[in-house]
Formats: C-alpha cells, structure tokens, sequence
C-alpha cells in the first residue's frame, strides 16, 4: 500500500464543512491525516466489482421473495409486508447503500464483507471530506473515484424518472415533496440527512427537515409536518429498529405503502440486503464467486472465520474465530439476540500494524470509494481515510 502523510484538517476547518463529529471518544481525529494512494486500474476493480455485486443482490433479493426466507434473514415478521410491497414496485427507488471489501490492492482480490444497504454512513465524509483532503494538501480535486454528490443528485431524479433517462426530469416532475428526517441527539446523523436535503433541494425536488418523532403519518392521509403534506420519506432509523423498537410504527407504514400516499427511503426491502445473513443466500446461488467469501449459518469446518449477527453496526457483537471455533478477539455489543451467521475470515490491506477497509457507494451505480482504519475488527473508533488516484 502507498499512503502519503498529509496536512490533516483542522478541527476549524471540518466544522466549517460540517463535519461536527470529528472527535473520537479517545480524544483523537476521527478523520486521519493519510491519502491512500490506487491506480486507475484499482479504481475501476472496484468501481466493477460494486456493479457487479448489486446485481447480484438484486438477483439474491428475487429469491428471498420467491422463496418466502424472510426467516432465515432475521427479518421481523411485522415488516415482510411492506418488504414484499415495496420490492414488487419500482417506484419505491433504492437511493444508495454502501458495499464493505477486503482487498483490491496490491493485487489482493475484492472481497465482499457486508452491504450497508439501508441507514449507511460516511456519506458526508465520502462526499465532501475526500475533496477538501486533497484540496487542503494541493492535489487535484478530480484525481478520485469520487462523484457521491452527483450521483445522489441524479438518483433522486430518477425516483421521478423510474430508469436511467434523467434528461426529461423537469417534463415530468410535478413539485414532488421530501421530508428529511432523523432521530433528535445525534450530530452525525442529522448533519447527514440535512447533506441529503440538499442534494435533493438542488435536483429540483421540494424539501423539509424535521426531527422523526415530529413527522405525522397517517394510514389514510399519509405523510405531514407543519401542514404540508409529502409524498416522501426519508427517515434515517434503521428498519430493524423500527420493526423491534416502533412496531406500531411498522404496522403503519405497512399500512401507507398498502394505501400508496407516501414512499419511504430507503425502500423496506433494503432491509434484505441489509441482513448479514443475506451473505449465505448469496454463497448458495453464487458458489466459490471470486467477489464472495464462504457463509454459512452453522460455524463452517476447519477455517479461520468471523461470527456475526443479522443486523449490526459499528463491528459491536461481532468475532473472530480460529480453525476450531475458538475465539480470537470479540467485541460485544448489543446484537446479539439477531441470529448469526458465519463467514470466512480474510486479511484487510494492512499498513504498519493498522488495518485499511475499502468502501463503496452505489447509488444507481458505483460512485465513490473510501477507506476506514483501525483493527481487525472495526468499530466507532475507525478512522476515515480519504484516496487519491496516482
């Protein structure tokens, strides 16, 4: 790996990006003072193998439906509905989502890990950090597999659209509303959906924040806040937190997307790829694929492997095992109750003891790549680290 020591960002200078969270609990920068380096080939593996897994999701997906595995996802019963519903119409449009990989330098193979399919972050650090770092150090801002904030832009316009012809937007777009929401207490999260509310703003769309518990549903009427009622939803509570933490909520919303007066985002069925145990589906119809790792539900035989849970985040309930099950390093956490499922360990890029995680975002397509660091397992003391193309 080739990673360049940089002028870090001042504290000043990420608040006045808004980036509020730079502080990590240990009193440290959150956002590293490195540029990774990858070739234009590395960038395009990754840009690839990012499509190329979505499809391959989206096939996975099909399955589940047809095949009725909500179950065996760890779905809760109170959102197969609405799941079901939004997978069968495409104007519940998935805006984006984040791929987790192993590899892809130094010629080590892309690995899937996990898809944050449903609330991922690092949208703000992604989209605008990357591009002040270069910036800041005298690089050329375009030198980056980088183009989140206009992908954004343009998959918004085709939740209008409904297909990749985004050039007849303004024909057919007829004031359609968003409300952007997010729970109340959370810097990261709300600076986030408000990021979003902008793009969305500057594609042409109408838009409002407000916090999650001041928004209004309603069965029949759909959608409001302070009088005005919108056609969508974005909400950035987890759909598992929801089914488990809200289910009258749950049983709401079902009820609305049933009545179709209001779209939520990201769509229910985001929830399925979202499962970790999505992972072994996918083993199953894509044996030994070079971009997937062995999973399995049961411990697998004789290999170094890493135990999770369904749903999780942070790398909270989440171990390491060696070739006889036993475990090498555990971070607990509260997600233990999903059920697990069990994948084949594979080394991260490494660079002088540190651990480095490539992440994609596909919004439409794949359009952005950044990295985390920290130890093997990473959790909410990761670093983000920006990239640069030679």
């Amino acid at each position: 790996m080739e990673i360049l020591k940089v002028n870090p960002l001042s504290p000043k200078d990420l608040e006045e990006l808004g980036l509020s969270w730079h502080m990590d609990t240990d009193n440290t920068s959150y956002v590293s003072d490195e540029i990774i380096e990858v070739t234009e080939q590395e960038a395009q593996d990754y840009y690839n193998a990012t499509n190329e897994l979505y499809d391959m999701y989206i096939e996975a997906g099909q399955y589940v439906i047809d095949n009725r595995l909500f179950f065996e996802l760890g779905i809760p019963f109170n959102l197969i509905e609405a799941i079901e519903m939004s997978w069968a119409e495409e104007v519940h449009w998935h805006l984006y989502g984040r791929f987790d990989l192993a590899g892809g330098i130094d010629g080590k193979p892309i690995k899937l890990l996990e898809f944050n399919a449903d609330t991922p972050t690092m949208v703000y650090e992604s989209a605008i950090i990357q591009w002040a770092m270069l910036k800041k150090n005298g690089f050329d801002e375009s030198l980056q597999f980088n183009n989140l904030y206009e992908a954004l832009g343009d998959n918004f316009k085709r939740m209008i659209t409904l297909g990749d012809d985004i050039s007849n937007f303004g024909a057919i777009y007829e004031g359609w509303k968003i409300l952007f929401s997010s729970i109340q207490g959370s810097e990261e999260e709300e600076n986030t959906v408000r990021l979003l509310e902008v793009i969305a703003k500057e594609a042409g769309f109408k838009t409002d924040f407000c916090y999650a518990h001041e928004a209004h549903l309603d069965e029949s009427l759909g959608l409001s806040y302070a009088e005005e009622n919108f056609e969508f939803w974005f909400k950035l509570i987890p759909w598992e937190s929801i089914a488990t933490d809200e289910p009258e909520m749950a049983t709401l919303i079902t009820a609305m997307i049933r009545n179709k007066n209001t779209i939520f985002l990201n769509p229910a069925y985001t929830l399925m790829f979202q499962s970790k145990r999505m992972l072994k589906i996918l083993w199953d119809l894509f044996p030994n694929h070079p971009l997937l790792l062995e999973t399995s539900f049961e411990p697998l035989a004789n290999k170094k492997q890493v135990k999770k849970h369904a749903f999780g985040r942070e790398g909270e309930s989440v171990s390491i095992l060696d070739n006889a099950g036993n475990a090498l390093i555990v971070k607990e956490g509260n997600y233990g109750n999903y059920p697990e499922v069990y994948q084949e360990f594979v080394d991260l890029n490494t660079y002088n003891n540190s651990f480095y995680q490539a992440n994609v975002f596909y919004a439409y397509e794949a359009c952005a790549l950044g990295f985390r660091k920290g130890g093997e397992i990473l959790d909410n003391l990761s670093k983000f680290v920006s990239h640069k193309i030679k």
